[in-house]
């Protein structure tokens, strides 16, 4: 069907018309309708489609300036995002509830006097008086070396008379640190 319709048009089209568009002719053809045209259309449409022409070439220029300049700043960023240093991150995660109930387990043998509960992920170590206080600071001491990787925060501690249940009280919570 299209072969056809092709055959139909190509016999239907005037070939002496673009016979006459290639001649040596049809360039002084234009060149006389180009001289003519200030007369045809008049000055005004001419100056107008300048300052068209003229608009649409300084658009052109600028755009082009200003993807250059874009193009040259995204280059800079990723050089300096190449020549950033990564710097590791550091989080605490809990540590395993388990872990923390047996080390309470052991140190509750060490030191007699004191009270040595799990709570959790932290350890809440009270004594009945301040007569203890050694006995209080070498507890806390083994609670922060108690193990690997251990990193000890003090979340609540009072020490002296003005203590409300006991005159030594502190929960130490237990974190280990993870570096990203």
């Amino acid at each position: 069907m299209r072969k056809e319709v092709l055959q139909k048009y190509l016999k239907s089209f005037n070939w002496r018309s673009l016979k006459r568009l290639t001649s040596p002719n049809a360039a002084a053809g234009l060149n006389a309708f180009l001289e003519k045209l200030p007369q045809n259309a008049g000055q005004t449409m001419l100056i107008i489609a300048g300052a068209c022409w003229a608009f649409a070439a300084a658009i052109g220029l600028y755009t082009t300036v200003q993807l250059q300049q874009l193009t040259e700043l995204r280059a800079n960023l990723e050089n300096a995002q190449a020549l950033k240093p990564r710097v590791p991150q550091i989080k605490d995660v809990a540590v395993n509830e388990a872990e923390v109930k047996a080390f309470v387990g052991k140190i509750e043998g060490i030191y007699t006097g004191l009270s040595i509960k799990s709570l959790g992920t932290s350890v809440e170590i009270s004594a009945p008086s301040t007569a203890m206080f050694g006995q209080f600071r070498e507890a806390m001491g083994h609670v922060q070396n108690g193990g690997a990787g251990w990193r000890v925060n003090i979340e609540n501690m009072c020490v002296g008379r003005e203590c409300q249940k006991f005159p030594l009280f502190a929960v130490l919570n237990i974190n280990k640190v993870s570096v990203n």
